[in-house]
């Protein structure tokens, strides 16, 4: 895989932030190299950060119709979507029926 075939979601990129701020109290010194690692993500996907734009909303509000998604998970697959990515995920199931491709990394090649 090429590395400009490979996109971000700008929700991700709040997810690992979330995740960050939570190791935070706990080991601070994990929390700066993981900030670190973050910042080299950010900026090495600078150009491919994928936004939450009116179609991914309007491709979200399709897809979440009539049932339960989890949010951002439905964010991710929407933008997936829209773009016509392929969305790796460990949690394939959260996203199942939503019509959108998946690649589970961790099973993948079995």
């Amino acid at each position: 895989m090429r590395e400009e075939d490979l996109f971000l979601s700008v929700l991700t990129l709040g997810e690992i932030r979330r995740g960050i701020e939570g190791v935070r109290p706990r080991d601070p010194a994990k929390a700066e190299a993981l900030q670190r690692w973050l910042a080299a993500v950010t900026g090495g996907f600078a150009a491919r950060i994928l936004p939450v734009d009116a179609r991914v909303a309007d491709e979200w509000g399709r897809i979440n119709a009539g049932r339960s998604v989890p949010v951002i998970d439905g964010w991710i697959a929407a933008t997936a979507i829209v773009h016509g990515l392929v969305l790796v995920t460990r949690n394939v199931g959260d996203v199942e029926g939503l019509g959108v491709r998946t690649l589970n990394p961790f099973t993948a090649g079995r």
